[in-house]
């Protein structure tokens, strides 16, 4: 993957940590942000950006960044420690709620982001979320059979 770094929204190129420009997204489009040194996240990330709709969203792999901000008020610290989308109108969504707001841009997965928008599924879509970060580090060992 190319190595990507946010520092506007206003669709400027920047340069990577190794000098090569590149594409940041536009003000107005919905963004994710994941952490591609992940297996589990890689692979999900990989299902999502084969989706119909995908091609209208940003995606930034945020272990590819240096260390610092991504974002205003992201990161990159918190980028890689937990899932964030930013939406068009410039709200951060992160864990169940970024993953509500990703499925709401996926044809396939708009009846999901509704669902999980109600407040008692976004709270236990929340806590499942919680759970799996607390487990992450032991499955991610598990899964990363093609390590980076």
């Amino acid at each position: 993957m190319t190595p990507q770094h946010i520092a506007s929204l206003d669709g400027s190129p920047q340069q990577s940590h190794d000098g090569e420009a590149i594409k940041t997204p536009m003000a107005g489009t919905p963004t994710v942000f994941f952490d591609g040194s992940c297996p589990i996240c890689r692979r999900e990330i990989s299902f999502y950006r084969r989706q119909r709709g995908a091609e209208y969203l940003s995606w930034i792999d945020v272990s590819q960044n240096p260390d610092g901000e991504i974002i205003s008020g992201l990161s990159r610290e918190r980028a890689v420690s937990r899932f964030h989308v930013l939406e068009e109108n410039g709200a951060l969504r992160s864990g169940g709620q970024a993953f509500a707001a990703l499925w709401l841009h996926l044809p396939g997965f708009k009846w999901l982001g509704r669902l999980f928008r109600l407040p008692v599924l976004a709270w236990m879509l929340e806590r499942s979320y919680r759970l799996f970060l607390k487990y992450r580090p032991k499955l991610q060992r598990l899964f990363d059979k093609n390590p980076r």
